[in-house]
């Protein structure tokens, strides 16, 4: 699909959440078929970085149309490598038409040994076979030598602070680190270093294509709600909340920064000038957002690799595209329509 005009140069901001992030998939798969937009740069974190290395080497080695199939494939692939896994959904759940593992005995009693016992324990080899499929599919020396820059966040288990893994510096590894949850596995070592899931502390991470990238339209991905209306009550409502703000807390501290930065711009306090290597600018914020769309998905469905499962989430993503660029495309670069003064309201 083409639309008159200038191209419009864009970077993306992916954020994670497990399977989830077949929503992802389908947002990204929309906008790549507006061939009005360039992609100039992508950061992502856990599901969200491998999304985003994925594209960005779809991309490097294709352009579009290889990258629109390389998500499709290795979205496939994850879903065939879990279709053996004991994390499926019961024949009640089937037959309500519910995407939840919550019922599933398996899932219980990995979540109760998960409180006892760490990856150290039940899986002393470590074993994680989504490193497999990314290495299959992802070419980390053609994305390395791309002009998209690609940025990836991790948690530094040490000091805590995330650690952004540039574009140079991009790797297996580092998609792995951003993509650690501790209670699943190992910490992943680099350089001597370990690291768990960067969305402790940056998901995704915004500064790098605030500083780093051309493109002066940011278009943000997310799939963790902020908002929820009612008062979570059951244990697990409580702990899927507790997940929800704990992974968008480090995003709403992004959002902050720039809004102060961007309210200094328009009273002219602050012009485009460079300190201690950060290059202050006025950016434009967008979103496409699975809040409405996620919002009834459990905890436990982030682990639910069913294809049936996935394909939904993608079609909901791309039609969460199509909204946006129906509503919003004129707006890229023009103005933000991501407004950060409702978004960081405190009531």
């Amino acid at each position: 699909m083409s639309r008159r005009g200038r191209p419009k140069s864009i970077s993306l901001a992916l954020q994670g959440g497990g399977a989830h992030g077949a929503f992802t998939w389908g947002v990204v798969d929309r906008l790549l078929e507006e061939e009005g937009l360039v992609i100039s740069g992508i950061s992502g974190t856990s599901a969200g970085a491998m999304n985003a290395v994925v594209l960005a080497s779809g991309l490097a080695k294709g352009g579009v149309d290889e990258a629109r199939a390389a998500l499709s494939h290795f979205w496939r692939d994850v879903s065939r490598d879990g279709h053996m896994s004991p994390l499926q959904r019961t024949a009640f759940d089937r037959l309500l038409g519910t995407w939840s593992l919550a019922k599933n005995p398996a899932y219980l009693a990995m979540d109760v040994a998960s409180r006892f016992l760490s990856p150290y324990d039940f899986n002393p080899l470590n074993i994680n076979p989504l490193r497999d499929i990314l290495i299959a599919h992802v070419d980390f020396e053609a994305i390395r030598a791309s002009d998209v820059k690609v940025f990836v966040s991790a948690t530094n288990v040490r000091t805590g602070r995330a650690r952004i893994f540039g574009h140079e510096e991009m790797s297996a590894e580092a998609v792995m680190a951003s993509a650690c949850l501790p209670q699943l596995f190992q910490a992943v070592e680099i350089d001597g270093v370990p690291y768990w899931d960067g969305g402790y502390m940056g998901n995704p991470p915004l500064f790098p294509l605030y500083e780093q990238t051309e493109a002066d339209d940011i278009v943000l991905v997310q799939i963790n709600p902020i908002l929820r209306e009612e008062t979570p009550r059951t244990a697990a409502e409580i702990q899927n909340r507790i997940n929800e703000i704990t992974f968008n807390a480090s995003l709403l501290a992004q959002l902050r920064a720039i809004d102060h930065a961007s309210q200094l711009i328009e009273q002219g306090l602050l012009t485009r000038w460079t300190l201690g290597g950060s290059s202050f600018r006025r950016v434009r914020l967008h979103r496409v957002g699975g809040a409405e769309q996620l919002a009834d998905l459990d905890l436990s469905s982030k682990l639910n690799p069913e294809w049936a499962f996935l394909q939904h989430l993608r079609d909901v993503g791309r039609a969460a595209a199509d909204d946006f660029l129906t509503a919003h495309y004129d707006d890229i670069g023009r103005r933000s329509t991501l407004d950060l003064r409702l978004e960081l309201a405190d009531d």
